[in-house]
């Protein structure tokens, strides 16, 4: 059987998807055809019902929940790895409001826009990007202020760019919880036996990762481009840990209320 699945060229993902798309594990008669995109387009895919298995921001799949079901393994979910708020001057959440300024976001049904409208909802001036344009963008003055997400919260200060607020730390301050950011869903109509297959796969996947680094960095180095090695590896240490193999009953608290904040949103 064929499965459209669909991860991003982030270094968790290629890192825990490495053994199922090379068959370093058994997936049996599965065959999966391979989609790579940016977290805002596979939001976008999602929202489409376009793909099988596909990773989201938890932020869309709160959106698509009667088409998909959350797989159990597979999470971007933990503790200090949230999205930051930066600017290239010193600004206060006060000062974006009061003048209107320009925030750049990573797409308007990503966790990291759910979390900035948690900790300010009074920020309404957005401007979607793709995450990788956005520190630029501010650097050059196309936007006042931006969220960053995935690697780039590594060498933002290298660049002289601030932090105005670690959003994750905030998320963390007001509920105790870690911080749900991406998730890996499957359709509905797949049926839950095959549903439950692809789990076991993801799960199989992300243990074989852990348990054979090496093998998988081939695969890895070769989405993240020009990425410094050291900030590869602090990219996977960061998103893919134990929440990744299962959420777990702390797991799947965190994912409930991000979903209570998203709808109330």
């Amino acid at each position: 059987m064929n499965i459209r699945l669909g991860f991003s060229t982030c270094p968790n993902d290629t890192f825990m998807f490495d053994a199922l798309v090379h068959g370093r594990i058994d997936t049996g008669d599965m065959e999966y055809e391979v989609h790579l995109a940016d977290i805002f387009h596979l939001n976008q895919m999602a929202l489409a019902g376009e793909l099988d298995m596909v990773k989201v921001s938890y932020h869309t799949y709160g959106q698509v929940q009667d088409r998909y079901e959350l797989l159990d393994a597979g999470s971007a979910l933990g503790h200090n790895c949230g999205p930051l708020l930066i600017s290239k001057r010193p600004l206060t959440v006060k000062e974006i409001v009061e003048n209107d300024l320009k925030v750049a976001i990573p797409g308007k049904n990503t966790t990291a826009n759910l979390l900035l409208g948690f900790f300010a909802p009074e920020i309404t001036n957005k401007e979607e990007m793709i995450f990788h344009e956005i520190m630029p963008a501010i650097l050059d003055g196309r936007a006042d202020a931006g969220l960053i997400i995935h690697e780039n919260r590594f060498t933002y200060q290298h660049l002289g760019l601030r932090c105005i607020q670690d959003l994750g730390e905030y998320w963390e301050s007001q509920t105790g919880l870690p911080i749900p950011l991406g998730a890996i869903i499957a359709r509905r109509a797949l049926g839950e036996p095959l549903i439950r297959e692809l789990e076991r796969h993801m799960r199989e996947s992300v243990a074989y990762a852990f348990a054979h680094r090496e093998a998988s960095l081939p695969y890895v180095r070769q989405h993240a481009q020009e990425m410094d090695d050291a900030v590869m590896q602090a990219h996977i240490g960061l998103y893919v840990n134990e929440f990744s193999l299962s959420l777990g009953e702390t797991g799947r608290r965190a994912v409930q209320k991000l979903l209570e904040v998203g709808a109330g949103m």
